[in-house]
């Protein structure tokens, strides 16, 4: 999570969509930047609206416009599989190397989701909170360009990003019962990524 008091703006770093190399170009243009614990640096938005925004309210006074990329959900998924693929990861709970993605997809869909198929919800990381908090700028990571063009402007900067954080290309099958599944049990996610800029 980046933080630019002057330019009223929180950048919230959603896991798996691209925000790594932003905040490597942007930290140090931030007054703030959170990268430890990962709990912190990835705080949805209902933790900062818990533990951030009142600390800025209360201690200056001010309410700051937040910032964040939504990945359509089948390819969001697609990044956590190959990243819990990596051979650091090889023998762990959370680890897909003996699953196939659309296993991976169907556990993630499951009531009791195991440790390999537990990443959260994009919708719920970004879920307005009842008092009215909500992501002011949402970006589709998909669409680059008017999220680099809306930083340029408002940061007054010229961004030069690196790839970074990248999972290995792999193809990824879903059967069309999984898609389904998923698009049922997951309709915010794929409701909310499609609202994006309409």
């Amino acid at each position: 999570m980046l933080v630019f008091w002057k330019q009223n703006l929180v950048f919230l770093s959603v896991p798996k969509t691209g925000t790594t190399a932003f905040e490597k170009a942007l930290a140090p243009l931030a007054s703030m930047s959170v990268q430890d614990p990962p709990e912190l640096k990835h705080a949805p938005l209902y933790r900062y609206n818990r533990f951030f925004r009142p600390m800025f309210e209360k201690v200056c006074n001010t309410e700051l416009e937040t910032l964040a990329v939504m990945r359509e959900p089948v390819s969001w998924l697609g990044s956590w599989y190959r990243y819990r693929r990596r051979p650091f990861l090889s023998g762990r709970p959370n680890s897909t190397e003996n699953v196939s993605f659309d296993e991976f997809v169907q556990a993630y869909c499951q009531g009791d989701t195991p440790a390999f198929a537990r990443v959260g919800s994009q919708a719920k990381f970004l879920e307005p909170r009842p008092n009215g908090t909500r992501v002011t700028h949402l970006f589709r990571y998909e669409d680059q360009a008017p999220l680099r063009q809306f930083l340029e402007t408002r940061l007054d900067c010229q961004l030069d990003l690196d790839r970074t954080n990248v999972s290995p290309d792999m193809a990824l099958d879903l059967s069309p019962k999984t898609r389904a599944k998923l698009e049922r049990k997951y309709a915010a996610d794929f409701e909310l990524w499609h609202s994006i800029g309409v």
